[in-house]
């Protein structure tokens, strides 16, 4: 469970750059701190058992009702509650290399995997390649499974076109994954939802845990949603900063990418190195430059030369790709 995952910084010392997170790294965050140091006393009380009001902000959002969203602490917990949810349908299927914890999930609450599957699980733009899927892909998936669950955590890290919360909402067997965390670049909250038909939520909430979703979180929810600030000044520029990492590090011998789209979809992507290890590299990149990438080995479906980049400022990937130059060079 979360073995190896990004962002996993805590396990090191004098790291200057990081790469391994796919959360934008440099939104402006100061007001929001701000407001939340302002409203420390929510820590004094009980948040709501089930964060309605906070529903009800979503669902004004999306034109939905608010019996058609759940707020959950983070996507992850979004992702056990429905494994947990909808284990009578007892067969999933998912399609690898993807976020693990959609399987993980599934064997906790004793899944088995199938082709024909009951349930089945997306991740639109999807973690660790960045492909995004068209709507006739997503269509043709709800129609062979009795139930889609279509994790759009990532759906602000790109300029494709994603499923609309009404339209989810309207095919009555999908359970659209959202994350607060990514959208606004604040993983220490813990905050996501789901939205789907009101059956499939009402089966949700006999399931979810009272005051899983702490009051800081529900406040700091609250100022985002009325704020709406930026996560990224020009997405359209970090995309074609992506477009230079990706041309500088396909430039180096022993260095591929899995997906050559281009422009690109969003601004993480795979990358291999031969004849050495993703481990090897990331070992070499912590000791010597205080740099952390992704070693994405641990995804079913990869091998242990593949790792994952998500793109920085241009300082920082200048510096990247002259570090890995210097890992070549010396091996």
């Amino acid at each position: 469970m979360l073995n190896g995952h990004g962002d996993d910084i805590y396990n090191y010392e004098g790291i200057r750059m990081n790469f391994s997170s796919n959360i934008y790294a440099h939104a402006y965050l100061s007001e929001l701190e701000a407001h939340l140091c302002c409203h420390l006393d929510v820590i004094r009380s009980y948040p709501e058992p089930s964060p309605r009001s906070l529903e009800k902000m979503i669902a004004h959002e999306y034109g939905v009702d608010a019996d058609e969203v759940l707020v959950t602490s983070g996507a992850t917990d979004a992702i056990y509650l429905i494994a947990q949810a909808f284990r009578d349908r007892k067969t999933y299927q998912v399609y690898p290399p993807t976020f693990s914890e959609y399987e993980d999930a599934c064997r906790v609450f004793g899944y088995q995997e199938s082709d024909d599957a009951a349930l089945c699980w997306l991740c639109n733009p999807n973690n660790p390649t960045g492909e995004v899927f068209p709507f006739s892909y997503i269509e043709e998936l709800a129609s062979k499974h009795a139930l889609l669950v279509l994790d759009q955590s990532y759906e602000d890290y790109t300029l494709a076109p994603m499923l609309s919360a009404k339209v989810a909402v309207s095919m009555g067997n999908v359970l659209q994954i959202h994350s607060m965390t990514k959208r606004y670049a604040i993983p220490g909250l813990r905050l996501g939802y789901v939205v789907g038909a009101s059956p499939l939520i009402c089966t949700l909430r006999t399931h979810f845990r009272p005051w899983s979703v702490n009051a800081l979180a529900i406040e700091g929810a609250k100022y985002l949603l009325r704020l709406h600030p930026p996560l990224i000044p020009s997405l359209t520029a970090y995309l074609q900063e992506t477009q230079r990492l990706r041309s500088s590090l396909s430039s180096l011998a022993g260095i591929g990418l899995i997906d050559a789209t281009c422009p690109p979809s969003t601004p993480f992507f795979l990358c291999t190195i031969h004849p050495h290890t993703a481990a090897s590299l990331k070992d070499y990149l912590v000791k010597e430059h205080g740099i952390l990438i992704r070693d994405a080995s641990n995804f079913r479906g990869l091998t242990p030369h593949h790792f994952r980049i998500a793109t920085q400022s241009p300082e920082e990937n200048d510096a990247l790709v002259a570090a890995i130059t210097q890992f070549l060079q010396q091996r």
